[in-house]
C-alpha cells in the first residue's frame, strides 16, 4: 500500500513541476514533463507478480496433501441424490424406480430419480420408507440404501450420485453467482474458469472459501492461488455448496490498474490544465 501512495505522490509531483517555473505557466510547461509522467503511469500499474498464478516461491504456509477427494464430502440437508435401482427384471426395476405421488423425487431422462435430504437427514425412498443418512458420504449413503432394499431385492445394482452439485462465487470475478459443477468436486482453478476468471483487481493471495459442515456450522479457508504448492492440497478442491469470495485489492479504490491511465491520468491532467488556464 505504501508503494501505491508513493507512486501517487510522485505523479502529483510531476504534474506540479510545470508550475515551479514561474517564467512559464503555459501548456508547454506540461508538455515538457509528459515523458516523465508516462514513466510514472507505467510503473503505477498493478505488478505482474500480483496477477500470476502458481508461482515458484518460498511459502510459509503448510498444506495438507489430499489423497481422497469424493469421500470427504458429508451429505447435508437440502442435498439431492440421484438414485437408480436396476435388476434383471425390468418390471421389478420400474417398480422401485417409480415416483410416488407425495415423494420428493423427480424423473429424469436417463431414468434416474432425485431425492431430497430433509431436515432430519432422511430420504423418503419408494416402498423402503425413510432412510437416515446423517453423517454419511456418498459411499456410506449407498451402503445404507442397499441395506434398506435387501428385504425386497436379492440381486440388484444401485447407482447413487450427488445431484446438487453447485457452488457460489462472489467478488472480483467476471461472472459471479451460483454455478453448477460438472462433478462432485472440482479444483479452485476449474471454479474460476467457470466464473470467467478473476478480474485484474481480484486479490489472488487472499481468497476465502466458506464451507458448510454437516453439523450446520461453517469453516472458512484462506487460499493463495499464486502459490504453486496449493496443487493437490486440501485447499485445492471445491466442494458442493462452497462459497468463494474474492476480495478486491486496494488499488481498485485508487483507480490504479487497467483503468489507471484513463482515470487518474485524465482527471489530474484536466486539473493541471485548468490551473494553467486560471493562472495565465
Amino acid at each position: 500500500m505504501q508503494k501505491i501512495f508513493m507512486r501517487l505522490y510522485t505523479l502529483l509531483f510531476v504534474l506540479a513541476l510545470p508550475f515551479t517555473d514561474r517564467a512559464n505557466h503555459s501548456f508547454k510547461g506540461i508538455i515538457k514533463w509528459l515523458p516523465l509522467l508516462l514513466v510514472v503511469l507505467t510503473v503505477s500499474c498493478i505488478p505482474q507478480k500480483e496477477l500470476l498464478y502458481l508461482q515458484e516461491k518460498d511459502s510459509i504456509v503448510e498444506y495438507e496433501t489430499v489423497t481422497e477427494i469424493t469421500g470427504k464430502y458429508i451429505l447435508q440437508t437440502n442435498d439431492y441424490l440421484f438414485i437408480q435401482v436396476s435388476t434383471f427384471d425390468p418390471k421389478l426395476s420400474e417398480f422401485f424406480n417409480a415416483t410416488q405421488g407425495n415423494s420428493s423425487s423427480q424423473s429424469t431422462q436417463n431414468n434416474l430419480f432425485m431425492y431430497m435430504v430433509d431436515d432430519n437427514m432422511d430420504i423418503d425412498f419408494p416402498y423402503a420408507g425413510k432412510i437416515n443418512l446423517r453423517g454419511c458420504n456418498l459411499e456410506q449413503a449407498k451402503t445404507k440404501i442397499r441395506v434398506a432394499l435387501k428385504p425386497y431385492l436379492k440381486d440388484f445394482n444401485l447407482v447413487v450420485r450427488l445431484g446438487s452439485n453447485s457452488f457460489t462465487i462472489l467478488g472480483e470475478v467476471k461472472s459471479p453467482g451460483r454455478h453448477t459443477m460438472s462433478k462432485d468436486q472440482i479444483t479452485i482453478f476449474e471454479a474460476l474458469g467457470i466464473a470467467g476468471d478473476l478480474t485484474a483487481y481480484g486479490k489472488r493471495k487472499d481468497m476465502k472459501i466458506v464451507r458448510p459442515q454437516a453439523d450446520g456450522s461453517y469453516e472458512t479457508y484462506v487460499v493463495d492461488i499464486t502459490d504453486h504448492k496449493i496443487i493437490g492440497s486440501d485447499k485445492y478442491f471445491i466442494y458442493p455448496n462452497d462459497l468463494i469470495y474474492v476480495r478486491p485489492i486496494r488499488a481498485k479504490q485508487l483507480g490504479i490498474g487497467e483503468s489507471f491511465s484513463l482515470g487518474i491520468f485524465s482527471s489530474l491532467l484536466a486539473l493541471a490544465l485548468t490551473v494553467v488556464t486560471l493562472t495565465r
